[in-house]
C-alpha cells in the first residue's frame, strides 16, 4: 500500500505541473509499475512492446538538428528537459525507501525509462470516455489497448473503435468494428486523429506524405510582414506600426494588445489561417469604414473573395506568397538535396528527418501554388473590370 500510495504522489507532482502535451507521463509510470511487478496481468501485453522507440526524443543530436523546423525542435528539448527534471524528482520521492515499499520494484526508474514509457503510452493509447463527470459529461481519459493498438493509421480507415459501457456496472466494453468489407489479410486501420506531421513523429514516429492537416507555424511580426510585404511590391506596409482603428481589430483577434496569440499557421485545411489573413487584408487596407462594416468571420475566411477589394486582396496574398519565401529560406537544404541524401541509404532516425522537413517545404511549396493561381485569377479580374 505505500508503494501505491507513493505512486500516487508521484502522479500528483507531475500533474501540478506538467504541459497537456505530457499526458502520457501518468499513465507511463503506471506501466513501468506494472513492468516491475511481479507475476503482472499486464506483462503478456508489456513484453510485446518495442524495447526501442525511433521518436525525435531518441534521436541522435544531429538528427534531431536534421528536422530542422523550429517549432518541432522546441517540443523535443521541451519534452527531453521534461524527462531529465522529472526523473530527479522521482529519484528524490524513491530514495531511502525499504525494498518492499518502492513502486518499482526496486528497479531504478531514470529519463531513459521515463522516456520509454511515455513513448509506448503516446504511440498506442487511445483517449476514451472515463467516468461520468456532473451533467452527464464524461471524462477524457487515455487507455492502453492490448491488441487494438495493432491496428496502423489512415484517414480513410476501414474501422472505428467503439466503447459501451453499462451505467450499473463498471465493466466496459471496447472493440473494433469494420466500417467497410473487409477482405482476408487486409489490414484493419484507424483513424488516429486529424493530426499534423509534428504530433505524428513526435507521438508515433512516423511522417504522413502529402498529409492535409499538416502545416506551417510561423510568429505574426509586423517587422517580418513589412518584409514580406515590401517583397511583395506593397508600398509602405505599416504593420509594425498599425493605425489606431488597424490595433483595435488585430487585439480582437489575439494579435496585438494584452497576452496576445502570436503563433499562426500556413497550411492544413486553412490553407491560411484566418486571424492571419484577416490581420493582412485590415492592415493593407486604407478604408476604415469599409473593414468596420465587415465582420471578422468574413475577414477571416479565405472563401469570402475580396472582401474589401481586389487590390486588398492581391497585397494580401502577395504578402504571403513573400512570407512562404521567407520562411523556405530559413531550411538550411532544398528539396532536391534532401530526395538526394534519402537515395544514398541513411540511418532509421536520420530518414525520417528528412522526410518530416521535406514534408513541411512541401507544405510551404503547395500553399504559394494554391495562392498563386488566386492571384492570378484576382489580377484577371481587376484587368476586366479596369477595361470594362
Amino acid at each position: 500500500m505505500v508503494g501505491l500510495t507513493l505512486l500516487s504522489s508521484i502522479w500528483l507532482a507531475t500533474f501540478l505541473h506538467l504541459a497537456e502535451e505530457l499526458w502520457a507521463m501518468k499513465l507511463g509510470l503506471k506501466l513501468l509499475q506494472e513492468r516491475a511487478k511481479t507475476g503482472s496481468f499486464w506483462w503478456p501485453y508489456i513484453s510485446s512492446l518495442p524495447e526501442t522507440f525511433n521518436i525525435p526524443i531518441f534521436f541522435p543530436g544531429e538528427d534531431i538538428k536534421n528536422l530542422q523546423y523550429a517549432p518541432l525542435l522546441y517540443q523535443v528539448n521541451k519534452r527531453c528537459r521534461f524527462l531529465l527534471d522529472f526523473e530527479q524528482e522521482v529519484k528524490c520521492a524513491l530514495e531511502n525507501l525499504k525494498p518492499n515499499d518502492h513502486p518499482f520494484g526496486g528497479q531504478a526508474v531514470d529519463a531513459s525509462s521515463l522516456g520509454w514509457a511515455m513513448s509506448a503510452v503516446s504511440s498506442r493509447a487511445f483517449r476514451l470516455y472515463g467516468k461520468k463527470l456532473s451533467g452527464e459529461i464524461n471524462n477524457d481519459v487515455p487507455m492502453m489497448l492490448p491488441l487494438i493498438d495493432m491496428c496502423n493509421h489512415s484517414f480513410k480507415p476501414n474501422a472505428i473503435i467503439l466503447q459501451d459501457q453499462d451505467d450499473r456496472d463498471v465493466t466496459m466494453l471496447v472493440k473494433v468494428v469494420a466500417e467497410t468489407g473487409i477482405k482476408q489479410n487486409d489490414c484493419l486501420v484507424l483513424n488516429y486523429g486529424c493530426l499534423n506531421n509534428d504530433l505524428f513523429l513526435l507521438d508515433y514516429g512516423f511522417v504522413i506524405p502529402s498529409n492535409p492537416y499538416d502545416c506551417i507555424e510561423l510568429k505574426y511580426d509586423g517587422a517580418l510582414l513589412d518584409a514580406a510585404s515590401m517583397a511583395a511590391g506593397v508600398s509602405s506596409p505599416n504593420f509594425s506600426a498599425p493605425s489606431p482603428w488597424q490595433k483595435e481589430i488585430l487585439c480582437q483577434l489575439k494579435l496585438d494588445g494584452e497576452a496576445p496569440l502570436l503563433k499562426v499557421c500556413l497550411g492544413g485545411s486553412e490553407l491560411v489561417e484566418g486571424r492571419l489573413l484577416a490581420a493582412l487584408r485590415v492592415v493593407l487596407a486604407s478604408d476604415m469604414e469599409t473593414v468596420q462594416k465587415l465582420d471578422l468571420d468574413k475577414l477571416k475566411s479565405i472563401s469570402v473573395e475580396a472582401p474589401i477589394g481586389i487590390a486588398n486582396e492581391l497585397a494580401a496574398f502577395r504578402t504571403i506568397i513573400a512570407l512562404c519565401v521567407i520562411a523556405l529560406g530559413h531550411f538550411p537544404t532544398k528539396i532536391m538535396e534532401d530526395e538526394s541524401l534519402l537515395q544514398k541509404g541513411v540511418s532509421d532516425s536520420t530518414q525520417l528527418a528528412i522526410q518530416f522537413r521535406i514534408e513541411k517545404k512541401s507544405v510551404i511549396i503547395d500553399v504559394m501554388r494554391d495562392l498563386t493561381r488566386r492571384v492570378k485569377l484576382l489580377a484577371s479580374k481587376e484587368t476586366a473590370t479596369a477595361q470594362g
